[in-house]
């Protein structure tokens, strides 16, 4: 058992815990994270669009927070699955919820406690930390992900992999630096 004690976020440091802000936080990581999904890109080969939302899922679990951030990604596929058009293309429903895409939503909460973990354990000080919590939540995602489009379309891994992860990851890897940067420069602006 581990006795380690979580350190506060970037964000706790602008201003006192309370349930307000708890709240406010959550919905803006909501509403950050439907609107990278309207930034999409449909790739050929490929079902799974490039989208902005690993940005805002993994972005936003560093500066918020494990608890905040599963509570977030639950909330935005809750939103998906009751018919709001959240998703990528302003998709939604239980069909595209537990689609060839599921996967990767799934791995969007579970991300967000790896990332908002790391996060509290002061990894977002500096570039290169926060950039290798980023490729932690990306491998979270892509594991979930690409198992299950290889599940739900019958794919082999290795086909999954070539369509559902080889696509995107010069994409995710810029979207890692400037995630590298943005925090640490958020926590130099906060200790001014």
């Amino acid at each position: 058992m581990s006795t380690h004690i979580a350190r506060p976020v970037v964000v706790d440091s602008w201003a006192q815990k309370s349930a307000v802000k708890n709240v406010t936080l959550v919905l803006g990581l909501v509403v950050l994270t439907a609107i990278c999904a309207q930034v999409s890109i449909p790739l050929p080969h490929t079902d799974v669009p490039l989208t902005l939302q690993t940005f805002a899922v993994l972005g936003g679990a560093a500066a918020v927070g494990a608890q905040r951030a599963v509570i977030a990604q639950t909330l935005y596929v809750g939103l998906a699955l009751l018919g709001v058009p959240v998703l990528a293309e302003g998709s939604a429903g239980k069909d595209v919820v537990f689609g060839v895409t599921g996967g990767y939503l799934v791995g969007f909460i579970a991300a967000s406690y790896v990332v908002g973990r790391i996060a509290q354990r002061g990894a977002t000080h500096n570039v290169a930390s926060t950039a290798l919590a980023y490729v932690a939540g990306s491998a979270v995602i892509y594991t979930l992900g690409v198992g299950w489009l290889a599940h739900s379309t019958g794919m082999t891994i290795s086909a999954a992999i070539t369509a559902g992860m080889t696509p995107f990851l010069i994409g995710d890897a810029l979207k890692a630096l400037v995630a590298g940067a943005a925090l640490p420069a958020a926590w130099k602006l906060a200790n001014k």
